[in-house]
């Protein structure tokens, strides 16, 4: 195999390569935010948290069902009262075993030992109160990885709505350059007509340079988007670029000053439930300065054999025990809660009070956005037309090229900025949604 056929197969490869690379994918918003629900890493995050907290509120269950425990052991003994101990266990003990030479100098005995075990709690105040902070706290955690996902989904809206964007600002700085180049083309002309000067062709030919900079800008946005919406997206195929199949257009202009509701925003549930639990807490620390009732039973098997059950007998009871007295370990770990607690309180009362804030800000914000949507549809429709005027009176010969660069510039540059209004305003209003529910 010769030296230019591994070239050509290696630039085929490579050409190919860099295709699949930038392969584009059409996507509607509605896909994107039914993969991102599904597959949104801090989504899963999120619901990963809240089965952490169901997990522990299995745990606390233990305040209340029993403790089973089997063991089995095996020994072998030469101790005067082991050895006595375990025959009478055995139920193998006779008259001859009470001889002083063998209960001084035993010989070796082997016993096994099946052993059952059960404890129940009865009354453990304190863990009846953590058992109740453990369900409300995984209630909270609940709520939060809903609101975690409505804020992961307005992300997407942005990002989508950010690609929308991108698209439209290379699709502007497109039609700019084929108006550019044209130009170009005419002063080029008058110029060798003798009709301008070198300098016209210049201008034009650096206007040019600027209008392909910034599209190449614009198609770096697109990149941008794209792989943003891939890490939301969790996709396998990073290197995919994605066009938005929705049309970009503005959303219906009915904006108004919502009112905040504090009882049905998912954080704020959330965080009146986190605060709930270090409530509970304070009480569990308090509750552990009472008394505690538990039961216990045990069954136990003795044989001089492996797994043997020749023998056995049980033991039931229960047990009431009051710490007095712990070296202050119980009050400070009460000080402590109660603190916690009132800390919670707080930043629940700041957290309100600022979203409030954010609310009212971007409700104004969302108003002014709809005026500078108006006025920029006004500036592209009149430096459209100027640069129209100013165009014809060139061809003429009434205008200087300096001004119809001007012209140009002014009416791409409002485009532009009637494009990013409409983005502003529609992201805006989803923002002011998101806040209000």
């Amino acid at each position: 195999m010769n030296a230019k056929y591994l070239t050509l197969c290696l630039l085929t490869f490579l050409g190919f390569s860099q295709v699949k690379a930038q392969d584009t994918i059409g996507i509607s918003k509605e896909t994107i935010l039914k993969k991102v629900a599904e597959g949104n890493l801090q989504i899963k995050i999120s619901q990963q948290n809240f089965k952490i907290s169901q997990a522990e509120l299995r745990q606390s269950a233990a305040v209340f069902l029993p403790n089973v425990t089997v063991s089995h052991t095996a020994i072998s003994t030469t101790n005067p009262l082991m050895a006595f101990g375990s025959k009478l266990n055995q139920e193998i003990l006779t008259q001859y075993d009470f001889n002083p030479s063998l209960l001084n100098d035993p010989s070796a005995i082997q016993n096994y030992a099946t052993k059952i075990e059960v404890l129940q709690p009865i009354l453990n105040f304190d863990g009846f109160a953590q058992r109740k902070a453990a369900r409300i706290k995984a209630e909270s955690f609940k709520l939060q990885s809903e609101r975690t996902q409505e804020a992961i989904l307005l992300d997407a809206k942005k990002s989508y709505m950010e690609l929308q964007l991108a698209y439209q600002m290379v699709a502007v700085m497109e039609k700019a350059l084929f108006t550019a180049t044209e130009n170009g083309r005419m002063v080029q002309n008058y110029n060798k007509q003798g009709l301008v000067q070198k300098t016209d062709v210049l201008s034009v030919a650096i206007r040019i340079n600027e209008i392909k900079n910034q599209l190449q800008a614009a198609k770096s946005a697109v990149r941008n988007s794209s792989d943003y919406l891939s890490f939301l997206l969790n996709s396998e195929d990073k290197d995919a670029i994605y066009k938005p199949l929705d049309a970009f257009e503005l959303e219906s202009t009915l904006a108004k000053e919502d009112k905040i509701s504090l009882s049905n925003r998912k954080d704020f549930q959330a965080m009146s439930l986190a605060t709930e639990s270090y409530k509970q807490m304070v009480n569990s620390s308090k509750m552990n300065f009472l008394p505690r009732l538990n039961a216990f039973g045990t069954y136990e098997l003795y044989d001089d054999t492996l797994f043997g059950t020749s023998a056995g007998g049980y033991v039931i009871g229960a047990q009431l025990s009051w710490n007095l007295f712990d070296g202050y370990k119980s009050i400070g770990k009460l000080q402590q809660a109660k603190v916690t607690y009132e800390k919670a309180k707080t930043e629940e009362l700041q957290y309100k009070a600022k979203s409030e804030l954010e609310l009212n800000k971007y409700s104004r914000q969302l108003l002014d956005a709809q005026e500078k949507v108006k006025l920029a549809q006004l500036n592209v429709e009149q430096t459209t037309e100027a640069y129209r005027i100013r165009q014809n009176r060139f061809q003429q010969g009434l205008e200087k090229t300096s001004d119809v660069l001007i012209s140009e510039t002014q009416m791409i540059q409002k485009e532009l900025e009637y494009k990013q209004a409409i983005f502003e305003y529609n992201f805006t209003k989803d923002y002011v949604s998101f806040l209000s529910k």
